[in-house]
């Protein structure tokens, strides 16, 4: 994958942030931030919605989100630190660090710090009593999560069978990284990662002195027909697996810390064993893998490194591509908030943009532009890399479907390819008003279509009755 063009990449988010705008409106999710960077910028930095459905503030890039399991990949990095400064090995067992697991003899003092690093321990993943992720008690503080980690299920299978997925697990790390620095763990990872990166937006556990800057956290329509809020919650001793807040420009500036060749808080050599390959994730052979504290998304020829984050309220995603050195985080306020999905189509977009090969310079294209509805739907037309396409913001990956538009006439398009089904070979006809923006425009079957912020529906819609 060659590097990424920089007229592609301002081309694909600015639609990308157009296309999150629209999201977050047909999905009904109070809020979404999102950031981007390339190389050493910060490409992208938005916020659409609101923080609070109850008092109705609007959402700002600098409101704090709870990230959740992003706190796994700095727990991660600072046993990599430790690992680098002759503190631990990667093959300890985690009862050299732990105490009472090797003298109450259970099965999870012989796990090694690899193993619970890859969720390949085997350990349970949040406990037998798990509802304090839906507030129905606090999170474990310390005494209870020793009783956890000793109970009888707390091994559920021998290491190294598969990929398990371990909160527990995690616990434990940010025990062990106590023993090894001889600090606490909201210490150690403030001062050898935050601090050290100028993250000033985010820490390790909830922050009671920043209540005002925190977005609400808000419950799911799948069971409801309205959102309430939901409370925030101390981690406690949980902090180290899922504790951290941030925003998601303070996200971006650290996974560029993972860039190869950033040495500010690991080694390449740290880094590049930090995000190998170690598990399949799911029944896909070609699919989601998890690395150590990492997982792996693959988009095409890339590989992306990152994680996502469950919290009661808010759902988060960040990914990065050390190699083309770009990072993308999306942060959502709802539990069904569509983070993940939307940090990919981030990628999908840029790699729709250099699809084809950036074209000579030639008519002007914005004209053409606009996100437009008819009865039937919304369709977007959008310049990226340099050539015009037809996409569904409704999508949520609005490339996989992408039909790319050529120039006949200063009033018409023509679509290229696409779908046999749809309209291949046909005009895109406008009618442009005398400020030259768009009035409407016929495109698919010949049907009317109205810029969206001017479209509405009469009251019942029948033979005769205009749209628009």
């Amino acid at each position: 994958m060659p590097a990424i063009d920089p007229g592609n990449a301002r081309e694909a988010l600015a639609y990308f942030s157009s296309w999150l705008g629209f999201r977050r409106d047909y999905l009904r999710v109070p809020g979404i931030q999102a950031a981007a960077l390339l190389g050493d910028e910060i490409v992208l930095d938005v916020a659409y919605g609101i923080a609070d459905i109850d008092t109705g503030e609007p959402l700002r890039t600098d409101h704090l989100f709870r990230v959740a399991s992003h706190s796994k990949t700095f727990t991660a990095t600072a046993i990599f630190q430790l690992l680098e400064r002759g503190r631990l090995r990667l093959d300890d067992e985690v009862g050299a660090y732990v105490p009472s697991l090797g003298e109450a003899g259970s099965a999870l003092a012989t796990v090694t710090i690899r193993e619970l690093l890859a969720h390949a321990g085997g350990v349970v993943r949040d406990g037998a009593d798990g509802d304090h992720w839906q507030l129905r008690g606090p999170f474990p503080d310390g005494e209870r999560l020793q009783a956890i980690t000793l109970e009888q299920g707390a091994s559920v299978t021998p290491p190294n069978v598969s990929f398990k997925y371990s909160n527990i697990g995690y616990s434990l790390l940010g025990q062990v990284i106590e023993q090894a620095s001889g600090q606490t763990y909201a210490a150690y990872v403030q001062e050898h990662i935050l601090d050290v990166l100028g993250l000033t937006h985010t820490g390790p556990e909830l922050p009671t002195d920043r209540s005002g800057d925190l977005t609400a956290g808000h419950s799911a329509l799948a069971y409801a027909p309205e959102r309430v809020t939901i409370e925030h919650i101390d981690t406690r001793a949980m902090a180290s697996a899922t504790g951290f807040f941030s925003t998601a420009r303070d996200l971006v500036a650290y996974f560029a810390a993972h860039f190869l060749g950033d040495e500010r808080v690991l080694s390449d050599r740290s880094k590049r064993a930090m995000q190998q390959r170690q598990w399949q994730t799911g029944t896909d052979p070609v699919g989601g893998a998890y690395a150590l504290g990492l997982s792996l998304t693959p988009i095409g020829d890339r590989t992306l490194i990152g994680h996502g984050g469950g919290y009661p309220g808010h759902i988060t995603s960040s990914v990065a591509d050390v190699h083309d050195r770009l990072a993308i985080s999306v942060l959502t306020n709802a539990i069904d908030g569509p983070a993940q999905e939307s940090a990919l189509a981030a990628v999908h977009l840029l790699d729709l943009a250099a699809k084809l090969p950036r074209p000579a310079d030639g008519p002007d294209l914005a004209r053409f532009t606009g996100r437009f509805a008819d009865l039937w739907g919304v369709l977007d037309i959008a310049v990226l890399g340099g050539r015009l396409w037809m996409l569904t913001p409704t999508d949520a990956n609005p490339a996989a479907e992408a039909v790319e538009l050529t120039v006949v006439d200063d009033h018409t398009l023509r679509i290229v390819g696409g779908s046999g089904y749809g309209s291949a070979g046909e005009p895109v006809s406008y009618t442009f008003l005398d400020d030259g923006t768009v009035a409407s425009l016929r495109a698919g079957s010949g049907v009317t279509r109205w810029p969206l912020d001017a479209f509405r529906l009469p009251g019942k819609v029948i033979t005769g009755s205009t749209p628009g």
